[in-house]
């Protein structure tokens, strides 16, 4: 499988992480989240779960108000509950 924008595949034979790390950066902050192979059962799913995942945070990040060009705190704590709820 192959890596698409703002989705990084891991697949390391060396490390005990197999899976999708989503990486995004709006407004001067940086959101990560990785999702596991074992947790979504398999590559194809992760990337599933992983792409919807980023579709819904862009929507949240590109509508925010920004103060300065920066993402307000609300923002940045609603993306973060939001990442950590899935």
């Amino acid at each position: 499988m192959k890596s698409k924008k703002n989705l990084t595949r891991f697949t390391y034979e060396t490390t005990a992480f197999q899976g999708w790390r989503l990486c995004i950066s709006r407004g001067g902050t940086t959101f990560t989240k990785y999702f596991s192979d074992k947790a979504y059962d398999g590559p194809k799913k992760t990337l599933k779960t992983a792409d919807e995942t980023l579709e819904k945070l862009k929507e949240l990040l590109d509508g925010a108000r920004r103060i300065n060009g920066k993402l307000t705190k609300t923002t940045i704590a609603k993306a973060q509950k939001f990442l950590k709820s899935v």
